[in-house]
């Protein structure tokens, strides 16, 4: 007899906020405070999640911005980065690390990644470095940290700037340092589904540089601090105080939140163990993972999926195609990236939130044991 559960009990990629109905009331709550104030376009409620988020980070800055993708365009924008420039990013990440790249007129680099962690290393960055790069952009991609002692390194050594891409890894550690504090510039996204979830779109731009926290600040408000006191072009780009009162709820949630997370991965670890599919590397010693996705690889991928779909598991592909090989980007970076092409085809991610029960957590890895029977 199958130890699956009957299809109609679904296990979801993410269980939202709704279910919870403790941590919704307390936000409702929130919402009202900010409502009742009639202060919804930054104000103290934006600037009191600045101070807590750049504590919490280990930061002496934090703007919160609109989304995690202006988050960056901002990022670079501070840096002075624009025509003629080009910036090293990885190729397997969401669209919108290159794509930030293009929007300050700048040309994306593409580099491929590490086959263990999926993440850039020195190794991968090198060769694409010359004389028109001034910024490499690593991903700390799915809550794991990509090594950035030899990327700082690497990029000192070049005179590049580097920003961090940190919307997948809401306090991620690397030998104490948090995820989007050893760059320049680290650049957060708050979409609802991540570690750290707004109630619509969010980011953030922390940094221990006041100069450019001051560039980022009268970039996301027209270039003004003051109204009409235009010092810069800038664009509309502010978080807004609602998902700054959200934000500001769930903060005092994450590090916990991500405890669970590690637990829950711990646990599917060992489940899995000796199973159908590869699971996530090891953390090295020093480095965190946060497990903002369960990525596990097999290269009978789509029969998996249907597999555990047919049983009630979601899963997704975290990113089945390259941004390279995207039709936005093909023409531009003809070169073959083996690695970023190889994890397109094999990478899975399968359930794993906070929330997550006991009975969803068995059946999750029971559905991908029988799929590999």
């Amino acid at each position: 007899m199958s130890a699956l559960a009957p299809v109609e009990e679904q296990v979801p990629m993410v269980r939202m906020d709704v279910a919870d109905r403790g941590l919704l009331r307390e936000l409702l709550g929130a919402v009202e405070r900010v409502a009742s104030g009639a202060a919804f376009t930054l104000g103290e409620e934006v600037a009191a999640f600045e101070r807590e988020w750049a504590d919490w980070c280990g930061a002496r800055h934090a703007v919160g911005v609109s989304s995690g993708t202006d988050a960056l365009v901002l990022a670079l924008r501070a840096l002075d980065i624009g025509r003629g420039d080009e910036v090293v990013v990885p190729a397997n990440s969401f669209v919108a690390t290159a794509e930030a790249v293009s929007l300050v007129g700048a040309e994306p680099r593409f580099a491929d990644v590490d086959a263990d962690t999926a993440t850039l290393t020195a190794a991968t960055v090198e060769p694409l470095l010359g004389p028109r790069t001034r910024c490499v952009v690593p991903v700390h991609l799915h809550g794991r940290m990509a090594d950035m002692a030899p990327l700082l390194a690497l990029a000192a050594d070049a005179g590049v700037a580097l920003v961090e891409d940190a919307a997948q890894a809401h306090g991620a550690r690397c030998r104490g340092r948090h995820a989007g504090t050893l760059g320049q510039l680290g650049c957060f996204s708050f979409y609802p589904s991540k570690n750290l979830g707004a109630w619509g779109d969010g980011g953030a731009v922390v940094t221990d540089d006041a100069r450019l926290a001051r560039r980022v600040r009268l970039l996301r408000t027209h270039g003004a601090l003051e109204h009409d006191d235009h010092r810069l072009v800038g664009t509309t780009a502010r978080l807004d105080a609602v998902q700054a009162a959200v934000l500001r709820v769930k903060l005092r949630r994450l590090e916990a939140d991500n405890a669970l997370r590690r637990a829950l991965a711990a646990r599917l670890d060992r489940a899995l163990a000796g199973g159908p599919v590869a699971l996530p590397a090891p953390t090295p010693p020093g480095h965190d993972h946060v497990f903002h996705h369960y990525v596990v690889r097999s290269e009978r991928r789509d029969a998996l999926r249907a597999r555990l779909a047919a049983h009630g598991v979601a899963t997704a592909v975290h990113y089945p195609v390259p941004i390279h090989r995207m039709p936005a980007y093909a023409a531009r970076e003809p070169t073959a990236l083996p690695i970023a092409e190889r994890l397109a085809a094999t990478s899975c991610s399968l359930p794993l939130f906070p929330a997550m029960r006991e009975q969803e957590l068995a059946r999750v890895a029971a559905a991908v044991l029988e799929a590999g029977g």
